[in-house]
């Protein structure tokens, strides 16, 4: 069994002379009606391990012009981003929901050359349309898949309760399946690419609650922006989101009541000691 210690990830260096040009650019795209938060979390996730540049992008027709608390992370419409030459990785899923225009907005990146982190509604819509299935399948540019078991269970038109029971094998059908790495949420996240799998052994209960699943989203497209291959920045997001929820709790933050944005800057705090 592989599992994901220190000694075997890897962390972004920044050069002396570096400009925010060299750690990448990400996109977030997601936030229907009632679910701005999942982007405003991936988003500041993204930002605070290590992108340079990190947009958000909702589809709610009342989204706000700037985050008050990060005003460095840059708002575009959805449309607005399709003309963004720089983006180095685009995350797509939180908060996105299944209308009409989520779809459309799936399709076209999915068609685009970009590293795609593909997550949460982006994963249901894929599971539900034949079409967007086919396009991850044929994509020749990086994929990442993060589903939880019930988002697992759909893309492998399975049931919940086999994917728990194994969750190897289903990562690896996954990956397989669709040409991705897979990184399979949850206690013990397994992150897994074709024929190879590892076993993430850090993180508890505390992360059992809303918004953790976009921190990670976000907190890994910022480190394929970085450079990372889509392999190393899947163990290393998985492990240093388990590890910062890991510290929280050792310091009596959790795990009953842990919030995703304490997990935030709990995982900027430990990246920066494993410089």
């Amino acid at each position: 069994m592989n599992t994901i210690a220190q000694n075997n990830i890897i962390i972004p260096i920044r050069k002396e002379n570096a400009h925010k040009g060299d750690h990448g650019s990400v996109a977030i795209i997601g936030g229907a009606s009632g679910m701005l938060g999942a982007v405003v979390l991936a988003s500041r996730a993204a930002l605070v391990t290590g992108a340079g540049r990190v947009y958000a992008s909702f589809l709610s027709e009342h989204t706000p012009e700037v985050d008050l608390m990060y005003p460095e992370i840059m708002v575009r419409s959805p449309e607005a981003l399709k003309s963004l030459v720089q983006l180095d990785c685009v995350v797509i899923g939180p908060g996105l929901g299944l209308s009409n225009q989520a779809s459309t907005l799936l399709s076209f990146w999915l068609n685009q050359p970009v590293p795609l982190v593909i997550d949460a509604d982006a994963l249901n819509l894929i599971a539900s349309d034949n079409l967007l299935s086919n396009l991850l399948k044929q994509r020749q540019v990086t994929s990442i898949i993060t589903p939880h078991p019930g988002e697992a269970a759909r893309l492998l038109n399975n049931t919940s309760k086999d994917i728990q029971e194994n969750r190897i094998e289903s990562a690896l059908k996954l990956a397989q399946q669709y040409h991705a790495i897979c990184v399979l949420k949850g206690a013990n996240t397994v992150v897994a690419q074709e024929n190879q799998y590892h076993i993430n052994t850090t993180g508890n209960a505390g992360l059992a609650s809303g918004g953790t699943g976009d921190v990670l989203s976000g907190m890994l497209g910022s480190l394929v922006a970085q450079g990372l291959d889509a392999l190393e920045a899947s163990k290393t997001g998985v492990y240093i989101h388990g590890v910062a929820a890991d510290s929280l709790v050792a310091k009596n933050i959790g795990p009953i009541g842990l919030t995703a944005s304490e997990v935030i800057l709990e995982a900027r705090h430990l990246l920066n000691g494993l410089q």
